[in-house]
């Protein structure tokens, strides 16, 4: 599943960064989003998500939120 298609309020397992942008995977492990690592989606915004990685939040957008499967 993508995390674009998660459900807002539930904790997920980071399964894999599907991308061949090697500045995509990079940007989102600064972020600490990489596999193994739980996310949650806090709320779905028009363009993309707001996500909580490591009691942080960060807006994603939704070429991002496809990237990451959970």
């Amino acid at each position: 599943m993508k995390l674009a298609e998660a459900v807002a309020g539930e904790e997920y397992i980071v399964k894999d960064i599907v991308s061949d942008d090697e500045e995509l995977k990079s940007f989102l492990f600064s972020l600490g989003c990489y596999s193994g690592e739980p996310i949650t989606v806090v709320s779905h915004v028009k363009g993309g998500c707001v996500v909580s990685i490591k009691d942080a939040r960060y807006n994603i957008d939704t070429d991002l939120a496809k990237a990451i499967s959970i």
